[in-house]
């Protein structure tokens, strides 16, 4: 199986993009609402409940059939396979409500790994272990808990972080493997119509909501047999035993992406389209839709905007390879900014090549080009003479690159008719 890109391993768009199934969507939607409020109306009493009753089998039995009632259906593949004697649950992050869910199986416990401890961490159904500055602080917490006697199983996530579930696994970290020498792997998979399962990004409150419009979600938990650590084997050794067999369970690829991995994604999905905005609005030009952000992301359509941005960096300098223009403009994403760099980065060369001037040649084609265009003013694409001081050479360049400067911005407006849509304004 192919390993999927990290863009497939997320959900950025809640809405279906069918057209058919959106139909079915909007028809759907006026019942989902009153759903909702109704379920919001049960599930004020699944909270009373669970928190009125002991932990027991019978809270269980009585929490399930309320949740059923509220369209969240709980499935196991066999309750014999959950081993009663291991202390450590491993399992795949789908939802910001999997520990609920293994919960309404059997008795456990989660360490909530970020967030302030109170009244909310404990409401969702989290253990507090207090502000711990690292995970090798968690992990000796845990080990200290796991050896107290008659504790609860802990129900850990060792990719720290949800995926759609559907393409692939995050690197499992190495600290939830530290805890104990033997995990027993639980493989959840969930299902609901019309939506995915979770958003990117999106708060846990809304997340709620939307379970509760949405007409059902099916949570199907396989438990797997025990897995022991083999001897000589480190933390992330054992990790990665373990993340290999979850993948084979749930049909995924056990990739290398890892929780940082993701998070510079998301930064610059969050940063890319107001990059772009700018952009263009600074070049003049009327201000395109941007389908990039998270309603219709994917790696086409960014190849498609970096590759029109590199045509119009090469239209100004035609001398430089695009190799060159588009490496720069993936990292500043601003066709400004990498024409900058690029004539700076030529007067860096040239000031340290003892006058070879290597902008006096882009700007000399630059001109040749159009040399016969009657309202390009005279610019000087060469010094008269080497200067003799720092400063004389400095100001040589200056000035050649704000005619440079000056000559991009008219060719880009009779490019682009700005001066013909300004005469029609008027």
């Amino acid at each position: 199986m192919a390993t999927p890109g990290i863009e497939q391993l997320f959900e950025f768009q809640r809405l279906p993009k069918d057209g058919f199934l959106l139909l079915l969507f909007l028809l759907y939607a006026p019942v989902g609402l009153c759903l909702m409020l109704l379920r919001l109306f049960i599930g004020v009493h699944v909270f009373l409940v669970s928190c009125a009753l002991p932990d027991s089998l019978v809270r269980r039995f009585v929490v399930r059939v309320m949740c059923s009632v509220m369209g969240v259906f709980v499935k196991q593949n066999d309750p014999r396979l959950r081993d009663r004697n291991v202390k450590v649950y491993i399992c795949n992050h789908v939802t910001q409500f999997d520990h609920n869910i293994i919960n309404l199986l059997t008795s456990c416990n989660t360490p909530m790994l970020e967030g302030s401890p109170g009244f909310v961490c404990w409401a969702r159904g989290f253990m507090e272990f207090g502000l711990l500055s690292s995970r090798s602080e968690m992990a000796e917490s845990l080990k200290r808990y796991c050896s107290t006697e008659g504790s609860l199983p802990l129900l850990l996530y060792p990719e720290e972080e949800t995926t759609n579930g559907r393409m692939g696994l995050l690197k499992f970290s190495s600290w939830p493997f530290s805890v104990s020498d033997s995990v027993q792997p639980v493989a959840l998979f969930v299902k609901r119509p019309f939506i995915p399962a979770n958003i990117e990004e999106s708060s846990w409150i809304l997340e709620l909501l939307w379970t509760l419009f949405i007409p059902f979600t099916v949570y199907q938990v396989r438990w797997l047999p025990t897995v022991s650590r083999q001897d000589g084997n480190s933390s992330q050794e054992f990790g990665n035993e373990v993340q290999e067999l979850l993948a084979m369970e749930l049909g995924v690829v056990s990739t290398q992406i890892t929780r940082a991995d993701k998070a510079e994604h998301l930064k610059r999905k969050r940063h890319i389209a107001p990059h772009t905005i700018n952009s263009n609005q600074s070049l003049g030009a009327r201000p395109r839709t941007i389908s990039l952000g998270f309603m219709a992301s994917n790696s086409m359509m960014e190849d498609m905007r970096i590759s029109g941005m590199v045509q119009q960096v090469k239209e100004v300098l035609p001398h430089v390879p695009l190799g060159v223009i588009k490496r720069d403009l993936v990292q500043t994403n601003c066709v400004d900014t990498t024409i900058t760099n690029l004539l700076e980065g030529a007067e860096e060369m040239n000031s340290n090549s003892s006058g070879v001037l290597s902008v006096a040649a882009i700007q000399t084609s630059s001109l040749n080009a159009v040399g016969d265009t009657a309202s390009a003013p005279a610019l000087k694409p060469n010094a008269k003479s080497f200067g003799k001081y720092p400063g004389d050479r400095h100001m040589s360049l200056q000035d050649r690159k704000e005619a440079l400067y000056e000559y991009a911005r008219r060719r880009y407006i009779e490019k682009h008719g700005l001066n013909r849509q300004t005469d029609n304004t008027q």
